[in-house]
């Protein structure tokens, strides 16, 4: 199981009561998407070990959850903190400008004024706002990934249509 072929959905935040309920913590914008949710992959010493749902209660983004073979607090106790994957086949469709970071990288960038900027290498996800790193022949050029500046993406053509502030990509090409 290589890590890249699933995706981080969240954390066990805490051990419920003495059966064996565990607590998620769903870091995912539509949790609800996971009412049925059959099977969980629990990251134990680096390794996603699959885990059988047995039940699952969803409130905004916490989950009470029995996991099969966890049948008590010392069992469940266990699992506190550790990472939560599932594969990247059960990854929500988007649709229109919405987009996954993972999906995006390679597509090239297009600014309306400016014209092609190059291909996505990277989203900076580090700071309060996420970031395209885009290499303009050699050069980088960072736009902050805001809806605004989003005008169009095309997943067929794997492009991306931008309209950022006058100067922004002066900052980055003035030579």
């Amino acid at each position: 199981m290589e890590h890249s072929d699933y995706f981080y959905l969240g954390y066990i935040s805490k051990s419920i009561g003495t059966k064996g309920d565990v607590s998620f913590q769903l870091e995912t914008d539509q949790p609800d998407a996971y009412t049925k949710l059959s099977m969980i992959f629990v990251e134990i010493k680096a390794n996603l070990i699959p885990y059988l749902v047995e039940k699952i209660s969803i409130k905004g983004n916490k989950a009470q959850v029995h996991l099969q073979d966890i049948d008590n607090a010392e069992k469940s106790g266990l699992l506190v903190g550790c990472k939560l994957h599932l594969p990247m086949s059960l990854l929500p469709k988007l649709k229109g400008n919405n987009f996954y970071f993972h999906e995006v990288i390679g597509f090239e960038v297009e600014d309306k004024s400016f014209g092609v900027l190059g291909s996505i290498t990277e989203i900076s996800d580090q700071g309060a706002q996420a970031i395209f790193q885009i290499d303009h022949q050699g050069t980088e050029v960072l736009i902050p990934i805001i809806d605004d500046f989003i005008k169009k993406v095309d997943r067929k053509k794997k492009t991306i249509l931008v309209e950022t502030p006058e100067g922004l990509i002066d900052l980055y090409l003035q030579a």
